[in-house]
């Protein structure tokens, strides 16, 4: 089957008139809509091209880029009385329209082409020069008067244009996705002080482990966010050093020896980024080192973000036959044949995110890897996927913040009873009744089905107010273990001194941590192998 363009393309600006002009090019003469400001060179590229269905307009970013370099590059080449100063003025007019906002509907090539990007750059210089000729008087495609190859592109090429742009405009995306992650890290900030009082069992390998705040585990989804948004803030400077004024290999042939300087102060002035001249403009060129490190920190994005809304996924398991220790906010109807299910769409959205940018990052080091000697002819795929990631990354976070994390709701009552009936409590309970102890109230526990604080009280190994104590959350919170000068001594040694068999030396008999005492008998219950535990323990 002939694939048309507009089977898989987005049509182009309508024809109101059903007028064209005539425009040429070396293959010769072709018809291109009277309306439009694009021309013959994206006429081409877009019957060549249709490949995603994703129209140059669709990034606003790198044609506002694009045309900030055309409008650095006209100041420059006036200043350096290469374009005389009409012609640089109607350019210049041109490209603030289109920064404005407008003409992007006739940025129309396809984001995937050939040629390194040049389909891009032609088709900014066509709409360049025809919006400049009309701000000149003259009508579009009277290219005499303003040329979009002599005029419009003079003392550029492609291979500086393109992954300039390219780099400014990713800049400024990334602005947008460090805002995102910023609202994403204040939102699991407040729920970890909202929970901040409330005792959770964390687990390892999916077994309980030990208990800790809830707070806690939120503030790790917060502090893990804001370690990303650092590594990106350092990404984000890699791009900053840009080649524009290396033309077509790096060796500045059709530009002034002033040309890159003067153009990259221009292009920084009016963009507002920090930007820089490579030292070593051939190896810029060639160089798409910066966007493989770039991909690789929103993979990193994404593989924790992941991670995170696993977690969320599994916490929120249930609401009867899972962890059910917290409540997502309920977005939509979770089935058509189940009534009542809710599903955690939103974490479940982002994950699928995560996927994305996962396999973005393959195709971008694919493609970084593929250059071949002086040029990188894939850029337009890296540029591609790059403002997909970070597109989904930000709109995922957002709406992670918004219509997840800021309404998830803590099961205090269930996760209370969770830790009192946990295995894990026994881990707890070892500094304060000795691991032979705890590990016989655990297999007890697990034996008979009663809670590991139940049968700590009804051994007499803790008393009330001291298990309390335990798990207070000012207790478990940084790890903190009260001192002898805490209202209760926890010193195990200090109460052993104290025993009757000690010998009244003072000198007690300390386990090294770490070390497994020996295997208890078969028939030892808990209280018959707890250590001397705290005041308000058990005591002989």
């Amino acid at each position: 089957m002939k694939v048309q363009p507009q089977d898989l393309i987005d049509p182009l600006p309508a024809a109101t008139s059903g007028l064209t002009r005539t425009e040429h090019d070396l293959l010769g003469d072709r018809q291109v809509p009277l309306e439009a400001y694009y021309g013959v060179h994206s006429v081409r590229a877009v019957e060549n091209f249709p490949i995603s269905g994703v129209r140059l307009r669709r990034l606003t970013e790198l044609i506002n880029a694009i045309a900030a370099v055309k409008q650095a590059s006209a100041l420059t080449n006036a200043e350096l009385g290469l374009l005389p100063q009409e012609k640089a003025d109607a350019i210049v007019e041109a490209c603030q329209e289109i920064r404005a906002g407008a003409l992007h509907d006739h940025f129309v090539v396809d984001v995937i082409q050939g040629g390194a990007g040049t389909s891009t750059n032609m088709n900014a210089n066509e709409v360049v020069a025809n919006r400049g000729l009309e701000v000149l008087g003259y009508a579009r495609g009277r290219y005499e008067f303003l040329h979009p190859v002599d005029d419009v592109n003079r003392s550029q090429s492609t291979n500086d244009v393109y992954p300039t742009a390219a780099k400014v405009a990713t800049y400024v995306a990334i602005g947008g996705l460090l805002d995102a992650l910023e609202t994403l890290q204040r939102s699991f900030a407040a729920k970890a002080v909202e929970f901040a009082d409330v005792v959770a069992m964390g687990r390892t390998q999916l077994q309980d482990a030990v208990p800790m705040t809830l707070g806690q585990e939120f503030g790790a989804y917060a502090e893990t966010i804001d370690e990303d948004r650092r590594r990106l803030a350092e990404a984000r400077a890699l791009i900053t050093e840009i080649n524009l004024g290396g033309t077509a290999v790096g060796t500045g042939l059709n530009a002034p020896r002033e040309y890159p300087e003067l153009a990259r102060a221009h292009l920084a002035e009016i963009t507002g980024i920090p930007l820089v001249t490579s030292p070593d403009l051939v190896e810029a060129t060639q160089d798409a080192g910066a966007f493989v490190q770039l991909s690789g920190v929103l993979k990193r994005i994404a593989v924790k973000l992941s991670k995170t809304c696993n977690d969320l996924r599994l916490l929120s398991s249930g609401p009867r036959a899972g962890f059910g220790d917290i409540t997502l906010p309920a977005v939509q109807a979770g089935s058509s044949i189940m009534p009542g299910k809710v599903n955690p769409v939103i974490p479940e959205v982002v994950n699928q995110v995560a996927f994305e940018v996962i396999g973005n990052d393959v195709t971008i080091t694919m493609a970084a890897e593929a250059g071949q000697l002086q040029l990188n002819a894939f850029e337009p795929v890296i540029v591609h996927r790059l403002f997909m990631s970070i597109d989904r990354l930000r709109n995922a976070s957002l709406v992670l913040a918004s219509k997840c994390v800021d309404g998830i709701v803590a099961n205090r009552e269930h996760l209370r009873r969770e830790v009192l009936h946990s295995i894990g409590l026994a881990t707890a309970l070892n500094p304060y009744i000795g691991y032979a102890a705890a590990t016989a109230l655990a297999q007890e526990a697990l034996a008979t089905g009663a809670g590991v604080a139940e049968l700590a009280l009804e051994h007499g190994l803790v008393e009330p107010d001291v298990l309390a104590q335990i798990l207070a959350p000012e207790n478990l919170v940084g790890m903190r273990r009260p001192s002898t000068s805490d209202p209760v001594d926890f010193t195990r040694a200090a109460h052993a001194a104290a025993e009757p068999d000690s010998g009244g030396s003072g000198d007690a008999a300390v386990e090294p941590p770490g070390e497994m005492p020996d295997a208890p008998a078969e028939d030892a219950t808990p209280a018959d192998l707890a250590s001397p535990g705290p005041a308000g323990g058990r005591t002989p």
